[in-house]
């Protein structure tokens, strides 16, 4: 079969989504069901305010940093579209930096353009975008600090890793293992990080003696050395920028910003219905007000996976955040769909380093992650649409939701070939490990 040609397949990525969202004007006039998503509406009106000298946080449940809305001023200069383009391209450009991280560790030609249309081609990821979801631009972001972290800039990482942590909070469970990997015998002055190519993870296995002993080494090492000039350096860039953007937003708009954009998210309480787990008793006890401590004891989970996961994986620094990724959203106190675009951006940069075959088990994983979300989502139907009391079932379904993104996300563990990022500059402790085995 004849491989299709990247600018081929960006070319006709870049049609698709102009169809839609040219599409998605007609269906928004003439059609009762809207494609544009509500969420862009916030946005829009947020810009709006803003384009007039006003705050965005006076548009109720506009609840992101103010940099979004100042993105969004010319949907009401120019077009209301205008966001919806911005974002596509955000869409399109993760398939441009899924492609350069994949190409830069040696992934060969077919395997990367069959990664790349995982994400191009999927149709959840290119409705995101023209339907007026923002998140391609996080993802963007996240795939360029890979980027730079691959190329040795240090500086435009931790730039680029402070503004993404303004412009949506939850990348801040990136920081430990990006901290993790900055040591000296990866990143040392004026010379470019080494890659663990592709071929090279082939050969590697997470079971070896010597690996494992050389990794917990590594890792002692890393915790006594955390103080490295290469980490002060991206903690106190990222955390200047990081401020930076929140002081002088904080400027313009006050508490309102501080408790919208940032202190909302880690405490809130959503009695709707979503895949979240813990929406039952939300709605239960929405009508007395939680404890500050009940609120962010819910957070622990979270809190312990998360742990767990990036000290068995913050080497393999893609995949880590990856888990990290599928983790985080599926212990959230919230979550809804859009919330699957932060991990779907990271799956194809994992899939070469996956034993997984489609057929059976990659299918039965598919099918299962699939079943549960549109089991969830016919009891969903029956209470939003139908009124019908289905709120047990619906926690069930939640349940049952976790239970398979829990078994998928083993599942992957089980089968990814555990290959560094990085190599190592060779150590005397490491070689005397060696020598010992």
């Amino acid at each position: 079969m004849k491989l299709v040609d990247f600018r081929n397949l960006l070319g006709f990525s870049m049609l698709l989504r102009v169809f839609l969202i040219v599409y998605g004007e007609w269906q928004d006039t003439h059609m009762e069901v809207r494609y544009t998503d509500v969420d862009y509406m916030v946005f829009s009106d947020a810009a709006a305010l803003m384009a007039s000298g006003e705050s965005p946080y006076k548009r109720t449940t506009y609840r992101y940093a103010p940099l979004l809305a100042f993105l969004l001023i010319p949907n009401s200069i120019f077009h209301r579209s205008w966001g919806k383009f911005l974002f596509s391209a955000s869409d399109l450009l993760v398939g441009l930096f899924i492609r350069i991280i994949l190409k830069q560790r040696k992934v060969p030609e077919k395997i990367c353009t069959y990664s790349v249309m995982v994400w191009l081609l999927n149709p959840f990821t290119f409705t995101i975008g023209t339907r007026g979801n923002c998140e391609p631009i996080v993802c963007a972001m996240i795939l360029w600090i890979i980027i730079s972290l691959m190329r040795g800039n240090l500086s435009q990482a931790a730039f680029w890793y402070g503004l993404v942590v303004h412009f949506r909070v939850y990348p801040i469970i990136y920081a430990l293992p990006i901290i993790l990997v900055l040591d000296s015998q990866i990143f040392r002055s004026g010379q470019k990080p080494p890659l663990e190519d592709w071929n090279t993870g082939q050969a590697k296995t997470p079971t070896s003696n010597t690996e494992n002993k050389i990794f917990h080494l590594n890792l002692l090492t890393a915790l006594k050395s955390l103080f490295s000039r290469e980490r002060i350096r991206f903690g106190l860039i990222s955390g200047g920028v990081f401020l930076a953007c929140n002081a002088v937003s904080f400027y313009f708009y006050g508490h309102e910003f501080l408790h919208e954009a940032l202190l909302y998210h880690l405490t809130r309480t959503d009695p709707r219905h979503n895949f979240s787990i813990y929406f039952y008793h939300i709605y239960l006890h929405y009508e007395r007000q939680f404890s500050a401590v009940e609120k962010l004891i819910s957070f622990l989970p979270q809190f312990t996976v998360q742990f767990a996961l990036v000290f068995s994986f913050s080497q393999d620094l893609v995949f880590c955040i990856f888990l990290q990724t599928v983790a985080f959203v599926a212990f959230n106190k919230v979550i809804t769909a859009q919330y699957f675009v932060w991990f779907y951006c990271l799956l194809p940069l994992i899939l070469p380093w996956s034993r997984m075959k489609l057929k059976w088990e990659g299918l039965l994983c598919i099918i299962l992650w699939i079943g549960a979300q549109t089991h969830w989502l016919l009891w969903g139907y029956m209470l939003e649409f139908k009124g019908y009391n289905v709120f047990l079932q619906l926690w069930i379904a939640s349940l049952v939701f976790l239970a398979a993104n829990t078994f998928v996300l083993v599942k992957i563990i089980q089968r990814h070939r555990f290959s560094p990022l990085f190599k190592r500059y060779e150590s005397s402790a490491v070689k005397n490990v060696t020598k010992l085995e």
